[in-house]
């Protein structure tokens, strides 16, 4: 096979690059480790940012979302035993949408099969050679057991942290791990409350978010190295009653089987190497509860896409060139609004220097703060609800 670009990885982040590239007259790729039924139906992030609801409407792509997604003008902090509300479309005039990534999958695949784009699904033994020449290459062996290999122009790394792209190099990792993890269900059970709710409660931190106006997703934070076996469905339901304030849940059977997410942050730098472009999970990860991994991702394709128009169709290195300072700036922002929600919001063991009293002193404080300052609570609505592509100074 020969195309201009091939990406490793058919998720959001991938298969938007393949997407993107097609309206602007770039051909690609695109080779995935799983199924298409495997990436279809994995469940993982849920909050679209503004941008990135803009941009699927722009690319042709936002209709299903806008028929099904759930917009919210805000997001609740529940803490002393009072719900309080951060009113994005008051603060920032915008708001999210929260939409499946899952569903995002969905329409991108979609899209890309209707316009005539390539997917290998199920391709083993992806492996990335001659990044550092002119004229790289993608080898796998497709599902039917037939070693192939694509020549290209430039590789998009899209396949995560343990995929090969990021393996392929030595770039300089930094990372943090939390002490805790997210114990996660998603329960056949309506909503009760219209927006996400943030609960930083004495026996820890929990979320109440959904998926659909039938689908509820539910997380409470455990010790990182915690057993979901000792969790039972009761056990469950009555610590996030607990940990909720008694707000009203309605209970339903979970649609999934309960498992625990690790919390910790990472980042690759540079983005480049050679003709390799990383983007997404492969380059970055940040702890769920700002709700920007996916958009990371989404942000990271949207300047990879226009520099790859400006090389192919200009002749133009310079986008690439920038590339990697461009959305590390972006990234490094994401992370800090990610620590910032992680450690304001969650209990840290007591013999620690931010579980003590005067630690968790120091967290009301900023809870207190966010929630009577305009200015402190227009920061959060502001980097919540998303910063521009590319645009951070």
């Amino acid at each position: 096979m020969r195309t201009q670009v091939a990406i490793v990885g058919a998720g959001p982040a991938g298969l938007l690059l393949s997407h993107l590239l097609a309206r602007r007259g770039v051909d690609s790729v695109v080779v995935e480790a799983r199924s298409r039924s495997y990436v279809e139906h994995r469940v993982r992030a849920g909050v679209l940012e503004h941008p990135t609801v803009e941009l699927l409407r722009a690319e042709g792509v936002g209709a299903r979302m806008d028929a099904h997604g759930m917009p919210h003008e805000g997001i609740s902090l529940l803490f002393d035993d009072t719900l309080h509300h951060i009113d994005f479309a008051d603060l920032v005039g915008r708001g999210i949408v929260v939409y499946g990534q899952q569903e995002v999958v969905k329409d991108l695949i979609a899209a890309r099969l209707r316009d005539g784009g390539t997917i290998e699904f199920e391709a083993a033994d992806v492996a990335l050679h001659g990044l550092t020449t002119d004229r790289p290459s993608v080898s796998f062996t497709d599902v039917a057991g037939i070693t192939r290999e694509i020549e290209c122009d430039v590789v998009a790394g899209c396949d995560g942290f343990h995929g090969p792209s990021r393996q392929a190099f030595a770039p300089t990792v930094v990372e943090r791990a939390y002490p805790f993890g997210w114990l996660g269900v998603l329960a056949e059970a309506a909503p009760t409350h219209e927006e996400l709710v943030y609960a930083a409660a004495d026996r820890g931190f929990a979320l109440y978010s959904m998926r659909s106006p039938q689908v509820t997703r539910l997380y409470l934070q455990v010790p990182a190295d915690e057993d979901v076996a000792a969790w039972s469905d009761a056990r469950i339901w009555d610590e996030l009653g607990t940990r909720l304030g008694g707000m009203a849940l309605n209970e339903g059977p979970f649609l999934e089987k309960p498992s625990i997410t690790g919390m910790r942050s990472m980042v690759a730098e540079p983005m480049r190497h050679g003709r390799l472009f990383l983007a997404g999970d492969a380059a970055h990860i940040v702890p769920p509860t700002g709700a920007k991994g996916m958009n990371l991702a989404v942000a990271d394709v949207a300047v990879l896409a226009d520099a790859l128009e400006h090389f192919f169709h200009r002749g133009s290195d310079r986008g690439l060139d920038e590339y990697s300072a461009t959305c590390l700036r972006r990234v490094w922002r994401a992370e800090h609004f990610s620590s910032y929600m992680t450690e304001m919001l969650h209990r840290f063991d007591p013999g620690t220097e931010r579980g003590d009293a005067f630690g968790r002193a120091l967290q009301l404080s900023q809870l207190r703060y966010t929630v009577s300052s305009r200015a402190a609570a227009t920061s959060l609505a502001e980097n919540y609800t998303g910063l521009p592509h590319g645009g951070i100074a």
